[in-house]
């Protein structure tokens, strides 16, 4: 499967982290990791992105934050967990229909090898 520039340009970074980090640290750490690598290769986005719910008309903040919106383009979902379940893919998926977005990836840094940690997800 290709994935689109944007796409390929995150992973790229979130590659290079892995590669100088290793699997087994807080999703915190590679969050921030990642927000470096992505400073560094001039790819815009932001962190902790607050996600209102609309509903009826009024925008409610119920505490959702996506970890990282590349570009209001792209959404990354940033796990460091055993094994990806069904309820962190819902997750993304739910984030990316409340902020309109199309693709969205799911990267579990838990992994020895990366590249069987990212899933890339398309409304």
């Amino acid at each position: 499967m290709e994935f689109d520039h944007l796409s390929n340009k995150v992973i790229g970074c979130a590659l290079e982290v892995h590669r100088a980090l290793g699997p087994g640290l807080l999703e915190s750490t590679y969050e921030q990791c990642l927000a470096r690598e992505l400073i560094l290769t001039k790819v815009p986005f932001r962190l902790q992105h607050s996600l209102p719910v609309e509903y009826k008309g009024v925008k409610l903040d119920c505490g959702y934050r996506v970890d990282v919106l590349v570009d209001d383009k792209l959404i990354v979902e940033l796990k460091s967990v055993e094994k990806i379940s069904g309820i962190h893919e819902a997750q993304l998926l739910t984030y990316m229909k409340l902020a309109q977005v199309d693709v969205g990836l799911l990267i579990n840094f838990n992994e020895v090898v990366l590249k069987k940690g990212i899933k890339r997800f398309v409304l």
